[in-house]
């Protein structure tokens, strides 16, 4: 039998790849980045829409390419999270934005840090959030206010500039890079250099999806290299030359997965062409078909490390990389760098809990004073990736002094577990896509957990997540949240979570357990956590950490 031949040289449609010839726009989002690149909408944003205000903006650049300037439309208010999946955008949205500014690193100096709080101060209505991606997020602002807020930021080497879209998002480093003794190696130059070379890169600006970078030699693996799109971690080889180790394809959201190891050891001197090619690969070969299967996570799934290894090497690098080691495992269990941690130089890390990453400009402010007055180089601060804050450069006679003139703001540097373990996301309060409220849910929840389980002494994670896109990152937390509209007893349709137990990242890696059927209301949720630690505590193995029960937990334990 004759094998079939095509009667059309028309390219495979397949999932829309443009390396197998695929260019055509696949869906609205494919079809607004092929009318016009996302990076152009900040000239229009000078030119135009300062002046017109919040109606003269193309639907187009309002609900699309805004995002490639870390902008976009807020919810409006008093809208229910049962209505998020009912009404078209224009409906949910408000004539504010929510603005993200870009903190590559997490590094700032005092001055640049008192111009993010005074950002927020006149004119976000003094509201700001630390992000699980190191960055600062504001919300309330109005577009005419968007090009001198766009000055500050630059006058302190900051910016908004592909702080969302389709683009390669704010790099992740340890907050402690280049400060602690016992780091792998200091990140904190390849990072540098690759934000500073494609940073705002045309060639970089339409990928199939966001694309997550870190770049970090800590021995905690604080960046969550596991849940990244593309991660260097810190090794060393087998000649004792440190340099980093390639992880690909990691991903939250409804369909999550670990990023894998492509096996190769990469030279500092190396990471920024490496980093190139693999965003290369991921907009060259990244599926563009459907939105909901464009992150480089399922091409990884389809591929695997070995052909991803061999188009990287074949296709872009035209070299080969020599095969590496893996990581050594984290060497702590807590990845946030709270409390006080000692520098090589003598000095003190102090690392210090918010509300949920919720603070104000006002306070913002604040910090950027203490870090002046007690730091050693006149003020450096850090965020984290998990919503706290870092001051560096204290000197041992001054440790004790600024964690009391911080805890006088509720910045606390020795938090309690369950302050100290729970992140949020933005929730309903300002997102569009959020079912639940979160940040003042989860600041009660804590500050109940507190009074009810005042003794317990376990590090341990509550991640409070708004709906099913995991900015919170519920599925690694030992217990998350994932916010959804519920029946309470009275049947009635109530704010709630479905809820997944034994989250955790490092060895043996694992998404947290979620039961058929399990959901509980929001004002459920401190009863249910003090059950199920209850539990915990009267049942743990000496050693066992919360994720490690859980595991060989009996169902009804948990429920």
């Amino acid at each position: 039998m004759s094998t079939p031949t095509r009667s059309s040289n028309r390219p495979v449609r397949g999932q829309g790849q443009w390396a197998l010839g695929y260019r055509e726009p696949l869906n609205p989002n494919e079809r607004m980045k092929k009318d016009s690149d996302g990076l152009d909408v900040r000239q229009r944003i000078l030119d135009i829409y300062a002046h017109t205000g919040f109606d003269g903006i193309d639907p187009g650049d309002l609900r699309g390419r805004m995002r490639w300037m870390g902008l976009y439309t807020q919810r409006a208010q008093g809208i229910p999270g049962g209505k998020t999946a009912v009404l078209e955008a224009e409906e949910l949205e408000d004539s504010y934005f929510m603005m993200r500014a870009r903190i590559d690193g997490g590094q700032l100096t005092s001055e640049a840090l008192r111009v993010l709080g005074g950002i927020s101060t006149e004119f976000g209505r003094d509201v700001a959030d630390v992000t699980d991606r190191q960055n600062v997020q504001y919300h309330w602002i109005r577009i005419e206010d968007v090009p001198e807020i766009w000055r500050r930021l630059e006058s302190v080497g900051l910016s908004t500039m592909e702080a969302c879209g389709d683009v390669p998002r704010v790099m992740l480093n340890c907050p402690l890079a280049g400060v602690l003794a016992d780091e792998v190696i200091d990140a904190s130059e390849v990072l540098a250099q690759t934000v500073e070379k494609y940073l705002g890169d045309p060639q970089f600006s339409n990928l199939p999806r966001k694309w997550k970078t870190s770049m970090s030699g800590c021995v905690d693996h604080c960046t969550e290299p596991e849940i990244d799109d593309v991660s260097f971690v810190g090794v060393v080889d087998e000649a004792g030359e440190a340099g980093y180790d390639l992880w690909v394809g990691g991903g939250l959201s409804t369909n999550p997965m670990f990023a894998k190891r492509i096996g190769v050891f990469v030279r500092p001197d190396q990471v920024s062409d490496v980093w190139a090619a693999c965003t290369s690969i991921f907009r060259d070969y990244g599926y563009r078909r459907s939105r909901n299967h464009a992150r480089i996570k399922f091409l990884m799934a389809d591929w695997g490390p070995e052909k991803f290894r061999q188009v990287l090497q074949d296709e872009y690098l035209h070299a080969e990389l020599p095969d590496g080691p893996a990581p050594d495992p984290a060497k702590h269990d807590q990845r946030d760098h709270v409390g006080v941690s000692k520098q090589k130089d003598g000095n003190n890390a102090l690392g210090f809990a918010l509300r949920t990453g919720r603070i104000s400009g006002t306070l913002l402010t604040r910090i950027a004073d203490l870090a002046e007055e007690y730091g050693t180089q006149g003020g450096r601060i850090r965020t984290t990736t998990q919503q706290k804050l870092v001051i560096l450069d204290v000197p041992d006679a001054r440790v004790e002094e600024l964690v009391d003139a911080l805890a006088e703001h509720d910045l606390l540097v020795r938090p309690s577990a369950f302050r100290r373990g729970t992140m949020a996301c933005t929730g309903l309060e300002f997102c569009k896509l959020a079912i639940v409220e979160t940040k003042a849910h989860a600041q009660e929840l804590y500050a109940e957990l507190e009074r009810r389980l005042p003794e317990f002494d376990e590090p341990i994670g509550i991640n409070v997540n708004g709906c099913p896109n995991s900015c919170a990152r519920f599925q690694t937390a030992d217990i998350g949240f994932k916010g959804m509209i519920v029946r309470n007893a009275e049947g009635e349709s109530v704010e709630g979570f479905q809820v997944h137990l034994g989250g955790h990242l490092g060895v043996e890696a694992s998404f947290g357990r979620k039961f058929r059927g399990h959901k509980i209301t929001k004002d459920e949720t401190a009863d249910y956590c003090e059950r199920v630690l209850r539990g915990y505590l009267d049942r743990r193995e000496p050693g066992e950490r919360f994720a490690q029960y859980v595991a060989r937990a009996d169902e009804e334990w948990l429920v």
